[in-house]
């Protein structure tokens, strides 16, 4: 199995650090923050590993090189211009396009069991695993709502076929980790920039592609500002969180 970790943005609410830094290398805790998504593929024996570059790029690239120091096999998908969340996949559609994949943002850092992830995303026969958590600012930020069966019925505005007859929906927030079958590039059209939660994803609903959601209540941390990865530092100081995929 392959995986994509998403780190070329600008890092803008980290500014004026991510004028000279990239964002994914940005120090978390002792280490740069692209490092937690890349550790958490390795422990699950994920090691081929493609990370999207724009800003900054080289400088990602100086530093984690071939990926054989984190004892990773990274490959680079260089965008000239920044192409999104799904201008970036779809760009890098030949590495995965072969079988199951994840994708990952680098700005997250979650305790997450990849094993039960992936394996109900193949007992499901689902297209698109979401891992997803509950928020009380769902709506506010753009709520996903699942079906009992876990089956994803609403994605902002858009609606499953026959969704009003899949009972209660529970709202939940995207977590920035997703598993992946090859059919999602059958919905993506090479246009320039998009974003697969704001394109790819409402399409496959409405034509009734099984996409779940995996409801997670661990450890998840965004790393967006510096207000959020202070309060990280401060719960990895206090050993109130540990991770599991990493070496204390």
């Amino acid at each position: 199995m392959k995986a994509m970790v998403f780190a070329a943005g600008y890092g803008e609410r980290l500014r004026p650090l991510t004028e000279r830094v990239p964002k994914a290398l940005v120090p978390v805790g002792g280490r740069p923050m692209i490092e937690y998504p890349l550790l958490l593929l390795k422990h699950y024996g994920i090691t081929q590993i493609i990370i999207n570059l724009h800003h900054l790029g080289g400088k990602i690239k100086e530093h984690l090189r071939d990926g054989t120091s984190l004892g990773l096999q990274i490959t680079y998908s260089e965008e000239t211009e920044l192409l999104d969340t799904g201008g970036g996949l779809l760009r890098a559609r030949a590495f995965l396009a072969e079988n199951t994949f994840i994708v990952i943002n680098s700005d997250v850092i979650i305790d997450l069991a990849l094993s039960e992830l992936l394996d109900q995303h193949q007992k499901r026969g689902a297209i698109a695993t979401l891992v997803l958590r509950p928020d009380p600012r769902a709506d506010l930020y753009g709520a996903i709502e699942t079906s009992e069966d876990l089956r994803i019925q609403r994605f902002l505005a858009h609606k499953a076929p026959r969704s009003e007859a899949a009972g209660d929906l529970t709202k939940y927030m995207f977590t920035g980790v997703q598993v992946l079958e090859p059919g999602v590039f059958d919905y993506m059209v090479d246009e320039g920039p998009f974003g697969i939660t704001r394109m790819t994803y409402p399409k496959m609903l409405v034509q009734g592609e099984p996409l779940y959601g995996f409801p997670f209540r661990g450890y998840w941390q965004d790393l967006g500002t510096a207000e959020r990865i202070g309060e990280a530092e401060a719960k990895f100081r206090s050993g109130e969180v540990r991770l599991h995929y990493l070496k204390y």
